[in-house]
């Protein structure tokens, strides 16, 4: 375990019965013996942690965005298949049971074509949040959508396939002098397949998560996945099929004053498991993790406001 605040380290060591480190390139080199190095850092040293992994000869987790630029995923990739190294990225939002039961009906055709779809991420993130941290500065943070909403611009891919034009409104209402980019962005989304979309969201819900809701308008059917973070089937209207049988959902991640995302990182650790044991497939490869990126650089790169 690894974290250059020597305490943190400490007790993740005497939790899990490991060797503390605050210096992970002495990390690195100290368990040759390891497959499987975990990235968990901030955002802006995803890239630089995870290129030293794969260098040092590990398989790669890493956490939610990838990086925060395009060129930084790419050097990733290059580095995983120069080492012949597995490089996974945590986007657990698509292991949901209603995500994962409409991508299935979406992948058979049961909503026809797709007209469009409508994504709201509206949450709270309050000065705490944000005090004495990494977390709201440009370098290390990145933006909202990066540590707030990646997942969700994650199934907008997955889902949908890739985006060719945005517009973007974004603004900084009420974090001035807190965070050093946006709290808020309307956004409008054309993607390759002639699908549109539109994208709300804001950190300034009062007091607490309001909604993270992925509604999908096709020909044959209506859907709406909702909940405070994409956790409930709320509406379905789809021609002679319905969806049934859901199993129950993992609860959210608590972080104390708040309430985040499901907690479905076990998921995303089987999937690790089935890769290098058995040889399944990569449940969120680099290239998608990249795909994310790329996405959230072009509603950042279509606002004047930043």
């Amino acid at each position: 375990a690894c974290d250059i605040v020597k305490e943190k380290a400490e007790e993740i060591s005497n939790t899990y019965n490991c060797k503390a480190y605050t210096d992970y390139n002495k990390m690195l080199s100290a368990h040759p013996e390891a497959e499987v190095m975990i990235i968990c850092t901030p955002n802006g040293l995803h890239a630089q942690h995870t290129i030293a992994a794969l260098k040092a000869g590990f398989h790669v987790l890493c956490e939610k965005p990838m990086a925060i630029n395009v060129h930084d995923c790419g050097e990733m990739i290059y580095t995983a298949d120069k080492m012949n190294k597995r490089l996974f990225i945590v986007k657990q939002n698509r292991f949901n049971p209603p995500v994962v039961a409409v991508k299935k009906a979406l992948d058979e055709g049961r909503l026809g074509k797709i007209y469009s779809i409508q994504l709201n991420c509206f949450w709270n993130r309050d000065e705490a949040y944000y005090a004495n941290s990494w977390k709201g500065t440009k370098d290390l943070d990145g933006g909202t959508l990066f540590t707030q909403f990646s997942h969700f611009i994650d199934l907008l891919y997955w889902m949908f396939g890739d985006v060719k034009h945005v517009n973007a409104i974004l603004n900084n209402y009420h974090h001035q002098g807190i965070i050093e980019f946006e709290d808020t962005g309307v956004v409008t989304l054309e993607f390759d397949n002639g699908i549109t979309g539109t994208l709300n969201y804001t950190v300034n819900s009062y007091q607490k998560n309001l909604e993270g809701s992925l509604t999908i308008f096709g020909e044959k059917g209506t859907v709406k996945i909702g909940g405070q973070y994409l956790n409930e089937l709320e509406y379905q209207n789809i021609e002679g099929f319905e969806i049934t049988g859901l199993p129950p959902g993992n609860p959210p991640n608590n972080y104390g004053h708040y309430v985040g995302s499901m907690s479905n990182h076990d998921k995303v650790y089987e999937n690790l498991i089935d890769v290098l044991q058995h040889g399944g497939t990569i449940a969120t490869n680099g290239f998608e993790g990249m795909k994310t990126v790329e996405i959230i650089e072009k509603i950042y790169g279509a606002s004047d406001k930043l």
